[in-house]
C-alpha cells in the first residue's frame, strides 16, 4: 500500500531552512549528531515516483489520507520541505541524549469511547536498517517525570529469541510484564525500504498495527489523563542501558480515525489475555515515596491499621509495598469489602481497584482447578 498513487499535496510549503513548529504541536530535538543519516535514505528518487505514479517512501499511502494536514489530523514531522528524517545519535549518553519529542494535542480520554472527532490516531512513517537490532517509542502523559512512567512502549528487537516485539508500560520507574510477539507473525519490519505504523488509543488500550495488520492490543494498566490536553510521543535515543537505537523516522501524523479493529481479535495478542481487575485487591497511590526497608515496614503497618475493618471478622488484610515506591496494594476479604474500601476511603487515599497480571491470572486459574478436583470452594490466592 506504500507505492500507489503519489499525493502531490502531501507536502507542507518550506518557510525556513530549519525545523519550524507547525501550529498546535510543539516539537523537540535534543542532539542529532549523525551527519550521514542523509546518505542512509532508501534510494528512490522523487522524479521517478511521480514518472511512476508511486508514492514516495517517506510518506504515507494515499489511502489512509494522512498526506496533508485536514479536519481529522496534520503533518507534525517533517515540518518543511527537504527536512532530513529523524535518526538516533550514534554514541548517546542516555536514552534521552539526542531522544526525539513531539507534543500529541487535544486528546480528550472522556470522549474514546464516543463518536467524537477527539485525536486518537498515530502513524509513524519509518525505515529500519537490515543490521538493526532494535528501536522503540514511548507514549506517555505530561507527568511522566523524565519518563520514568510511560503508557505505551512498542519496542522490535531483531535479535532476541528469534525476533520479538515487546510491548509494555512502565510506572515509577518499574517496567511491567511485556507482552511479546513474534516478529515471524507480523509484517517485514527490519530491513524493508519504509514501514508504516500506526497505534490507536481506544477506550481498552493501544491498538498496534504494522503495515495495516493489527498485530497486538496493550490494554489499559495505568490512567489516563484526566483533563483534555497533550500526551509526550517520544523516540528514545537508547535502550535503558545505553545501547543505541538504529532507525530512521521520515513522518508523523497525529489526528482521529474511525477504530480500525476488525470485530475478529481472536488472533490479536493481548486482547482479553484475562481479567484485568482484581475483586479484592486495591490499588492505594499516591502515597510519599519511601526508600528504606524500615519505611517499607512503617508503610505496610499503616495500610494494614488504616484497612482492617475491611479484612473480615479477623481483621486480616494482605499488604504488598516496595522500596522508592509511591504505591500499595492492599487484599480485602471479598469484592462487597473492596467496593465498600473504595467509598469509605476515598477521602484518605486514592484508592482503585487493581489489575492483576497475566501471571496472577494463571496462578488463580491453576488454584481454582485444584480446589475443584479436591471439592474445596477457593476464591483467592496468595500473592507477592
Amino acid at each position: 500500500d506504500d507505492h500507489h498513487d503519489m499525493d502531490n499535496e502531501s507536502f507542507m510549503p518550506a518557510t525556513s531552512s530549519q525545523p519550524s513548529i507547525i501550529s498546535g504541536p510543539s516539537i523537540k530535538k535534543k542532539r542529532l549528531d549523525n551527519p550521514s543519516s542523509s546518505n542512509t535514505n532508501p534510494s528512490t528518487s522523487l522524479i521517478a515516483n511521480i514518472s511512476g505514479g508511486a508514492t514516495p517512501i517517506h510518506d504515507f499511502s494515499t489511502k489512509l489520507k494522512m498526506s496533508k494536514t485536514s479536519l481529522d489530523g496534520s503533518i507534525l514531522f517533517p515540518t518543511t520541505i527537504g527536512e532530513t528524517p529523524w535518526r538516533p545519535p550514534t554514541n548517546p549518553v542516555n536514552f534521552m541524549d539526542g531522544c526525539f519529542e513531539l507534543d500529541l494535542p487535544d486528546f480528550d480520554p472522556k470522549n474514546l469511547s464516543s463518536n467524537s472527532n477527539t485525536n486518537n490516531t498515530v502513524a509513524i512513517k519509518f525505515h529500519a536498517p537490515q543490521e538493526s537490532s532494535r528501536f522503540s517509542i514511548n507514549i506517555a502523559a505530561p507527568n511522566h517525570n523524565g519518563y520514568d512512567s510511560i503508557l505505551f512502549h512498542f519496542n522490535p528487537r531483531q535479535f532476541q529469541r528469534g525476533g520479538q516485539l515487546v510491548i509494555n508500560n512502565k510506572n515509577e520507574s518499574m517496567w511491567g510484564n511485556d507482552l511479546s510477539v513474534p516478529l515471524s507473525q507480523l509484517p517485514l519490519v527490519f530491513g524493508k525500504q519504509a514501514c508504516t505504523l500506526i497505534v490507536q488509543m481506544t477506550e481498552e488500550g493501544f491498538d498496534v498495527f504494522v503495515e495495516g495488520v493489527h498485530c497486538a492490543r496493550l490494554e489499559h494498566r495505568m490512567a489516563l489523563p484526566k483533563l483534555k490536553g497533550p500526551l509526550c510521543l517520544q523516540f528514545p535515543a537508547s535502550d535503558d542501558y545505553g545501547n543505541p537505537e538504529d532507525w530512521e523516522v521520515y513522518r508523523v501524523w497525529w489526528g482521529h480515525k474511525d477504530s480500525m479493529a476488525g470485530k475478529d481479535l481472536s488472533g490479536v495478542a493481548g486482547v482479553n489475555l484475562y481479567s484485568s481487575v482484581h475483586p479484592k485487591k486495591l490499588f492505594v497511590s499516591g502515597l510519599p515515596k519511601i526508600h528504606s526497608d524500615p519505611e517499607v515496614d512503617l508503610r505496610r503497618a499503616e495500610m494494614e491499621r488504616a484497612f482492617r475493618k475491611y479484612g473480615g471478622p479477623n481483621g486480616a488484610v494482605l499488604v504488598s509495598v516496595q522500596k522508592d515506591s509511591t504505591f500499595a496494594f492492599v487484599e480485602v476479604a471479598s469484592e462487597q469489602q473492596a467496593d465498600l474500601a473504595l467509598v469509605e476511603m476515598a477521602g484518605r487515599y486514592r484508592v482503585n481497584k487493581a489489575r492483576r497480571t497475566k501471571h496472577e491470572a494463571l496462578m488463580e486459574e491453576r488454584a481454582a482447578k485444584e480446589a475443584a478436583e479436591k471439592g474445596i470452594v477457593k476464591d483467592s490466592v496468595d500473592w507477592d
